[in-house]
C-alpha cells in the first residue's frame, strides 16, 4: 500500500507494480481528471523543477515519460543555453551543458504520472481516504487506519509528505520514532500564471534570479508551462516575499533580471496570486534507529523535506523509489538497508541546501559540520562557474545530482576553480560590480 498520490507516491507505486501482486494507492484528496491543483498539495500551484537525476529516475520507472510530458505540453529546455540566470553579481554566460530538461506545472506531472501508474492492471487508486494511523503488533506494521476503517497491507509506504504523522503513528504502536533535524529558513513565495505569447522565448526559455547571501534575500522565477502560460514566482528567505499584487510587482522590479518584471507588467494575468510559506527544512533520520519498524517505509518528503527553492524534493523521492526497487530485486525486504540507502541519496542535496541556507545568519538549527568551509569554497565555485565553461558543466551535473560532489574536490579541480574564481573577480571589479559585497557570502 502506498499512502499519498504525489510524485513520490506515484514513483513508488510504479516501482512496486512489477514486484507485488496488488498495489493500492490511497490519498486524502479526491483525484480529479486533468492537470488541476490539489488541496492536499498546497505547493502544487507554484513552480517545480525536476532535476536531471529525477528525470532519469522517473524515466527508468516509466520509460517514455519525458516524451509523454512534452506531448502533454511540457516545454523542453537546455538549462545552460536556454536559462537566463543571475547570481553572485552577474548574469551568467550561456553555454551548452548537454543537459535536456523540461518545464511544466506540478499538476501536469501528477496527472501524466497517475495515468501511467493507473495503466498497471494490479494498481488501484482510492481517493478521498486519509490515513489516521498505522495498525500492527510485535514490531511490524500490517496496515493503516482510516476514517472508513482499517486496510491491511504486507508493506506500507508512507508518501504523505512533510505533514506525515509517522512519529505519532509509530509511537502509538510502541515503535521508536526517528530523530528529526530541523533548519528554520522562513522561506515563502507567491505565484501567478500569465499568458505566454509567441516570441516570448526567443531569447531565453526560462528566467531565474537567485540572491547573493547574506545581503540579498529575494529570488524570482519565470517558467513556461503547458497551455501557453508563464508560471511566475517571487520568493525569498526569512520572510522577504510578497503577499499581495503590489508587493509582487515591486519584488519583480527589484530583481536583477528585468525580463521577469516585463512579463509581469506586459502579459495578461490568468489567475489570482497564491502564496505559500515554508518555515523549515526537516529530515527524519530513520537510518539511525536501532530497531527499524518492519513493514513500514517512509519515502519522499515524509522522510526529508527540503527548501523548495532548490527543487530537490521530487528528484530525491524518485531516486528513493528506484533504490527501493533495486533492494527488493536483490532479496527479501530489508527496511534498515533501505533507510541506509535513502540516507545516502538524501545527504548530498541536504548538505547543498542546508549549507546554502546557513549563509544567512538568520537561519536557525543544527549547523552541519564543516559548513563554513564548504560555503567559502562554494562561493569561489560560483565565481569560477561564471568564468569557465568546463567548471560550469561539472558543477551543473553535481547540482542535478548526476555526479557526486567529490569530483569538485579533486586537487586539480580545486586549483582550476580557485584560478577561475580569481579571474572572474578581476573581471567583475573592472566592470564596477561590488565584488567585496558579493564575497561576504558564507
Amino acid at each position: 500500500m502506498v499512502a499519498g498520490a504525489g510524485v513520490a507516491g506515484l514513483a513508488a507505486a510504479a516501482m512496486l507494480a512489477s514486484r507485488f501482486a496488488q498495489v493500492t494507492v490511497i490519498d486524502r484528496d479526491e483525484l480529479a481528471e486533468g492537470a488541476v491543483p490539489r488541496r492536499g498539495v498546497p505547493q502544487s500551484e507554484h513552480g517545480h523543477v525536476l532535476l536531471g537525476a529525477g528525470q532519469q529516475a522517473l524515466e527508468k520507472l516509466l520509460p517514455g515519460l519525458r516524451e509523454e510530458m512534452i506531448a502533454a505540453g511540457a516545454v523542453p529546455f537546455e538549462p545552460g543555453e536556454d536559462l537566463a540566470f543571475h547570481r553572485y553579481g552577474a548574469r551568467w554566460p550561456k553555454i551548452d551543458t548537454g543537459l535536456e530538461l523540461i518545464t511544466f506545472s506540478r499538476p501536469l506531472l501528477e496527472w501524466v504520472l497517475r495515468g501511467r501508474v493507473a495503466a498497471f492492471p494490479n494498481v488501484a487508486f482510492r481517493s478521498g481516504l486519509a490515513v489516521s494511523g498505522l495498525s500492527g503488533d510485535d514490531g511490524r506494521v500490517t496496515g493503516v487506519t482510516t476514517g472508513e476503517g482499517g486496510l491491511d497491507a504486507d508493506l506500507v509506504v508512507d508518501c504523505t509528505g512533510r505533514g506525515s504523522r509517522s512519529d505519532r503513528w509509530l509511537a502509538a504502536l510502541g515503535l521508536p520514532a526517528p530523530r528529526v533535524t530541523e533548519v528554520r529558513i522562513d522561506v515563502g513565495y507567491s505565484t501567478r500564471l500569465f499568458r505566454r505569447l509567441p516570441g516570448d522565448m526567443d531569447d531565453s526559455v526560462a528566467h531565474f534570479a537567485l540572491p547573493t547571501p547574506p545581503h540579498e534575500l529575494r529570488a524570482g522565477l519565470a517558467l513556461p508551462i503547458e497551455g501557453d502560460r508563464w508560471l511566475i514566482s517571487m520568493g525569498g528567505w526569512h520572510g522577504d516575499y510578497p503577499g499581495d499584487e503590489d508587493a509582487f510587482l515591486a519584488h519583480a522590479k527589484s530583481l536583477p533580471l528585468p525580463e521577469i518584471a516585463r512579463l509581469v507588467t506586459e502579459r495578461e494575468p490568468l489567475t489570482d496570486l497564491v502564496t505559500c510559506g515554508y518555515p523549515a527544512s526537516r529530515r527524519r533520520h530513520f537510518e539511525e534507529l536501532d530497531r527499524v519498524p518492519a513493514g513500514y517505509l517512509a519515502l519522499g518528503d515524509a522522510m526529508c523535506s527540503f527548501n523548495p527553492i532548490y527543487g530537490q524534493g521530487m528528484t530525491c523521492g524518485a531516486q528513493e523509489a528506484v533504490a527501493l526497487g533495486a533492494l527488493l530485486d536483490a532479496g527479501p525486504l530489508d527496511e534498515a538497508a533501505y533507510y541506509r540507502e535513502a540516507a545516502r541519496i538524501i545527504t548530498t542535496p541536504w548538505q547543498f541546501a542546508v549549507g546554502a541556507d546557513f549563509t544567512y545568519p538568520q537561519t536557525k538549527g543544527e549547523r552541519p559540520r564543516g559548513v563554513g568551509l564548504r560555503n567559502r569554497f562554494g562561493r569561489e565555485l560560483q565565481f569560477a562557474a561564471q568564468n569557465d565553461p568546463e567548471i560550469r558543466r561539472v558543477y551543473m551535473r553535481v547540482q542535478h545530482l548526476l555526479l557526486p560532489p567529490e569530483v569538485l574536490f579533486k586537487p586539480a579541480m580545486i586549483v582550476k576553480i580557485l584560478r577561475a574564481a580569481r579571474r572572474r573577480r578581476k573581471e567583475l571589479s573592472r566592470a564596477g560590480t561590488p565584488v567585496d559585497a558579493v564575497s561576504r557570502a558564507g
